[in-house]
């Protein structure tokens, strides 16, 4: 028998159904916000005023990071549906960074942006990773 994984039936199955999620307009606001949510991590440093202390690095990777991910949800969601913990993960990092990374120096600034950025990729990261888990569920 030659076969090979891509052409197995369940997997091809599986692919079809998250490309009939990822075409519902919830998943696609929560993608579309993940990467606003990136894209603003990564700016964040210059539209707070805190660019030039080790938080700026920290927030220009991560946020890069989170919004490249969405991209990744939005292009090719039944490859990348599973990973949307990484984007909670993300948001955790952010909330608790300005404390990590400037040794205790925050400024009230840093602090409100990084927590409330970092929340909402928490939120948008377990809502895509339920999205997916459900969508698993009733096929």
């Amino acid at each position: 028998m030659n076969s090979r994984i891509e052409e197995h039936p369940d997997l091809l199955a599986m692919r079809a159904h998250y490309e009939q999620v990822s075409a519902k307009p919830e998943v696609q606001a929560a993608e579309g916000l993940t990467l606003l949510t990136g894209l603003y991590l990564a700016i964040s440093p210059w539209v707070v005023g805190f660019n030039g202390n080790p938080l700026t690095v920290s927030n220009l990777v991560t946020g890069i990071a989170l919004a490249i991910l969405a991209l990744g949800f939005g292009s090719v969601y039944e490859r990348t549906c599973g990973m949307g913990w990484v984007a909670a993960a993300i948001g955790a990092w952010s909330i608790i960074a300005p404390w990590a990374v400037q040794n205790a120096a925050a400024t009230t600034g840093t602090i409100v942006s990084n927590t409330i950025t970092g929340a909402i990729a928490v939120i948008l990261g377990l809502t895509t990773t339920a999205m997916a888990m459900t969508a698993r569920s009733r096929s």
